[in-house]
């Protein structure tokens, strides 16, 4: 039989994002979007995956699902996303204790957020960027959760 590695250590790592925040998001112009956002990360029942649920009140802006998992034996992350649009990507993942980062490569372009927890992990100040042309990256917006739960 062989020894298998547990992903215990790495799920704890994802222990500081569980809660309810609420969200706010400003364009590259400086406004802030308008509208209540409210994501929530939970422990699917399995102990194995987080549950991120995101309900946007905006009509352009999809409501959104993300199942976020890791691979034990080397201690990557994964997000799973899916919106009411359709739209489904699978992206890469790290997280620390000062930084949560997520990337894809691939259509309809590449896109990255890097966000950085603040206050006691009270809040995580993030950006989303993107590369249209596939190259070059440029501020999609930046998005601050502020825990409420």
């Amino acid at each position: 039989m062989i020894d298998q590695p547990t992903a215990e250590d790495a799920l704890r790592a994802l222990d500081p994002l569980v809660g309810e925040w609420s969200l706010t998001a400003v364009g590259p112009d400086g406004l802030p979007w308008p509208g209540d956002v409210r994501s929530t990360f939970e422990w699917h029942a399995s102990g194995a995956h987080l549950v991120q649920t995101t309900t946007i009140d905006m009509p352009e802006a999809p409501d959104n699902v993300s199942i976020i998992g890791c691979d034990a034996a080397n201690g990557t992350y994964y997000q799973l996303y899916a919106d009411e649009r359709g739209v489904c990507r699978v992206y890469g993942m790290s997280i620390s204790g000062t930084e949560w980062r997520l990337w894809r490569e691939g259509a309809p372009f590449p896109q990255r957020f890097t966000g950085r927890f603040e206050d006691g992990g009270r809040r995580i100040a993030g950006r989303w960027e993107k590369a249209e042309d596939g190259v070059n990256y440029t501020t999609d917006f930046d998005l601050t959760y502020t825990r409420v739960g």
